[in-house]
């Protein structure tokens, strides 16, 4: 189950991961987000314990999407050894293009 990030959990979750770390940003207004919501699920589930998966909504957390300069929604942060390696923009917020990244990143 992806990990609810938050401004006081962020820095620990994703940039002081071990593993290469997926970050789901959306907004429960998001139509798309909402759509693309059950494929990011099945994603972290294929590949639990070789990434780790967080979501952040945005309309509670607005502060870590600006710190992370996410712009519009759906956008997927790939994250690798304390660094953002990718970024999926909304009309690139594929599951063939989330699991290509994912892919890259544990091989």
């Amino acid at each position: 189950m992806p990990i609810d990030l938050t401004k006081e959990n962020c820095d620990a979750e994703v940039k002081e991961s071990a593993l290469p770390v997926v970050v789901d940003f959306w907004g429960p207004a998001c139509g798309p987000c909402m759509a693309f919501m059950p494929k990011f699920l099945a994603i972290a589930e294929k590949y639990e314990g070789k990434a780790k998966f967080c979501k952040v909504d945005t309309s509670q957390n607005k502060r870590v999407a600006i710190n992370f300069k996410v712009m519009s929604l759906p956008t997927i942060l790939f994250w690798k050894d304390g660094a953002e390696v990718a970024r999926l923009s909304p009309a690139d917020v594929t599951e063939e293009n989330v699991t290509k990244k994912i892919e890259e990143m544990i091989a």
